[in-house]
């Protein structure tokens, strides 16, 4: 797939279709992998992020809290370990390594709030930008992942 080609564009009627998506996104991820959630507050990150935690374990009741004020959360998955960042309270990389970056690295992570991470941005990351456009669904721009892209369902 072409670097013009590795972005699609995908509706999401509800809640359920965005739970769906991080499923998707969720079989296809691989350690060393970075999943980059972006969108306004209220687009749905966090709800993004808790579909596919709880698809990677396995549990659909996985307790998956945001973690706004912990601003990191671990997950030991089917899939591997999954670190969670939500990166909001951050005014830039420098707060990363106290938070272990650099060894979660080696696992898969999903980072809200990504435009924190400066120059420490993955550059193969599958980044899932969500824009609302109703009450419960939103529109997802995705882009990254040449190789595995077009198997996103």
């Amino acid at each position: 797939m072409s670097a013009a080609a590795a972005t699609r564009l995908i509706e999401l009627a509800s809640l359920a279709a965005t739970e769906a998506l991080a499923a998707s996104v969720a079989a296809l991820a691989r350690p060393g992998d970075a999943i980059l959630l972006e969108g306004e507050l209220g687009a749905g990150k966090t709800s993004f992020a808790r579909a596919l935690l709880r698809a990677a374990s396995g549990d659909p009741a996985l307790e998956v809290p945001s973690p706004t004020f912990t601003l990191a959360q671990s997950y030991d998955t089917r899939i591997g370990t999954v670190h969670h960042f939500d990166l909001w309270r951050l005014n830039g990389p420098s707060g990363l390594m106290e938070l272990g970056w650099d060894e979660a690295r080696d696992n898969i992570v999903v980072v809200e709030w990504p435009d924190r991470l400066g120059p420490l941005r993955p550059p193969d990351a599958l980044t899932v930008a969500l824009h609302p456009t109703g009450d419960n669904s939103r529109r997802a721009v995705l882009s990254g992942w040449p190789d595995r892209l077009g198997r996103i369902a």
